[in-house]
Parts: structure tokens; C-alpha cells; sequence
């Protein structure tokens, strides 16, 4: 159906107004053909060789931007947070990035902003990283999220109930900015 225009979307693309249209199509300078209802409809082939001979511009076909991946950085410590989401939101991805104090607050932005990647801390006040973990696993619209486990407090047993509840992948703090890049430029297959 893009190759098709109506007089209304033929107009628009050439930037004349509808009643040009219909008298290029009347003057024989634009071929069409009626439909059932008698509505003008024109072939983009037509349409832009017309074009072409009249010296009109032909727009050019918008290209859609690749869809910013997103990061959720859930942290109880500022610090951290801000430093993570800087160096994410300066990266040569162009990620987009936001954050979350606890695991409430995650649960609410998990919703909202869709990551593709959360990096999750497990010692928070409230809720702790295991639920939010679950949490995301468990829902069918968010299943799919990366969770990337990055907590000072991590052993083995740690390691295991996150990888339990959901988790891709665990780090111990403190975790070098560019290795973090790394990875999570790995997890997204980047």
C-alpha cells in the first residue's frame, strides 16, 4: 500500500494542494485509475516520473532510527548510580538510562520505562534484588529483561539464590566502568 497515494497523500508529497492534483491527473500528466467508489488512485511510479519531469523534489524516505536500548540501574548508593549512568548514557551506544533508589521503586520504573537491561544491587532498602528479580522474570510482558546482578555483598550462596530468581549474570562491586560496558554490551548482543 506505500506505492499507492490518494489524491490527499499525493498532494501532501509533492507539497501542492489537492485540486493540483486532480488537474495533472485531468490533463492526462499523471496516470490513475478509480477505485469501485471512484476514489483516484495513483502508482508511486507514476506519481515520482512525473515528478522527476516537473523538477519537483522528491522526498526522501525517512529513515527510522534504531531503537535506544534502555538500562535501569537499581542502587541504593548514589555514587554508584551516578557513575553508572553516566558512563551508560555517554557510551557509544547510545543508551537510554535511568535509575532507581530501592526495589519499589524499580518494580514501579520496570513497568514504565521497559528496560532491556536492569543492573540490580541485592542489598536495598525494602525490597530486596532477589524479589525485584522474580518480580521481572515472573510477568510475561517483562520476562525477557536482562537482569545484570552487580552487589559488594555477593558469595556463593548469594550467587546461586540470584541465578535462582531469575538473574543472567553476577559481578562483584566494585566492577571497572569499561568492563561494565562490556558486558552489558554483550548481554544486549551488541
Amino acid at each position: 500500500m506505500d506505492d499507492l497515494f490518494t489524491v490527499h497523500t499525493a498532494s501532501a508529497y509533492c507539497r501542492v494542494t489537492p485540486r493540483t492534483i486532480i488537474n495533472w491527473i485531468e490533463a492526462g500528466h499523471i496516470a490513475c485509475y478509480k477505485t469501485v467508489g471512484g476514489h483516484r488512485r495513483i502508482n508511486r511510479t507514476d506519481l515520482e516520473s512525473f515528478m522527476k519531469k516537473q523538477g519537483i523534489p522528491i522526498p526522501v524516505k525517512e529513515m527510522k532510527e534504531p531503537e535506544r536500548k534502555r538500562i535501569l540501574v537499581v542502587d541504593d548508593d548514589p555514587i554508584i548510580v551516578e557513575t553508572v549512568v553516566m558512563g551508560l548514557t555517554e557510551d557509544e551506544h547510545n543508551y537510554a538510562v535511568e535509575s532507581a533508589r530501592d526495589g519499589f521503586e524499580a518494580g514501579l520504573k520496570v513497568q514504565s520505562f521497559r528496560p532491556h537491561v536492569v543492573i540490580l544491587d541485592i542489598m536495598m532498602p525494602g525490597i530486596k534484588g532477589y524479589e525485584v528479580c522474580r518480580m521481572i522474570k515472573e510477568n510475561p510482558l517483562t520476562k525477557d529483561t536482562k537482569v545484570m546482578v552487580l552487589s559488594a555483598y555477593l558469595d556463593n550462596d548469594k550467587f546461586e539464590k540470584m541465578i535462582e530468581n531469575g538473574a543472567d549474570i553476577c559481578f562483584v562491586k566494585p566492577l571497572p566502568l569499561p568492563m561494565l560496558k562490556k558486558e552489558v554490551a554483550d548481554i544486549l548482543n551488541l
